[in-house]
């Protein structure tokens, strides 16, 4: 009986340090429109993170472009406030989606993704920057 009560202890305590969560971060999928709402507080930080070149063609205003296939990614994000919200978005929603966990992994409290990207901005007849 003693025996079958320190496996069941151990057992336990094995199993509540596993769910452990590694990190308070809040990771949520945005739609256009909430994100739209999102971009207008003044503490957030957009973030592109397709290629220089899909950038320069066309961007959402006040966003900055951040490769997540660059080699730099991890010293650029470094450059973020980890406490302030950061959407990030992609053309589709993919490569956004790996990015979250990147930054979730960099300590960022708060990571919105949005969902479909770009091209669903685009499609919801949301504007873009586009080059001249």
């Amino acid at each position: 009986m003693k025996r079958a009560s320190i496996i069941l202890l151990l057992t336990l305590i094995v199993g509540f340090m596993s769910c452990k969560e590694s990190s308070n971060a809040e990771i949520k999928v945005v739609s256009p429109e909430e994100m739209k709402s999102l971009i207008e507080m003044d503490d957030v930080q957009l973030v592109d993170v397709r290629t220089e070149k899909e950038y320069a063609l066309e961007h959402i205003a006040k966003s900055q472009n951040i490769d997540v296939r660059s080699p730099n990614f991890d010293e650029e994000i470094t450059k973020l406030d980890k406490e302030k919200p950061v959407i990030v978005y992609c053309r589709s929603g993919k490569r956004s989606e790996k990015c979250v966990e990147k930054l979730k992994d960099a300590g960022f409290v708060k990571i919105y993704n949005l969902s479909g990207g770009i091209a669903k901005w685009k499609y919801k007849g949301l504007e873009v920057e586009t080059k001249s």
